[in-house]
């Protein structure tokens, strides 16, 4: 019984050293994806010509922009896309 324990030790030894390098990889992409999140949304929030661009391209990103804007309580901005879009067009 002794011996079975010793090999179980062992074997464990190294199982935590790779928890800890798959634990610092993916809160490294966690951190890498927040970043890129923000960059997005400080882009989408600073040119309404980027808007207008994810609104051609990718028009479901532009919508969680303006309901996340809508659920901190800012609103107005898809109004005054829309409205300056198709002022723009005429």
């Amino acid at each position: 019984m002794a011996f079975h324990q010793k090999t179980l030790g062992t074997g464990c030894a190294m199982k935590p050293h790779l928890a800890k390098k798959i634990f610092k990889g993916v809160l490294f992409l966690e951190c890498l994806g927040v970043a890129g999140a923000y960059a997005l949304y400080f882009k989408m929030d600073t040119s309404q010509e980027f808007r207008q661009k994810m609104n051609r391209r990718y028009p479901s990103i532009l919508e969680v922009y303006y309901k996340s804007n809508e659920w901190s309580g800012i609103y107005g901005k898809r109004e005054k896309d829309q409205e300056t879009w198709l002022s723009s067009r005429n």
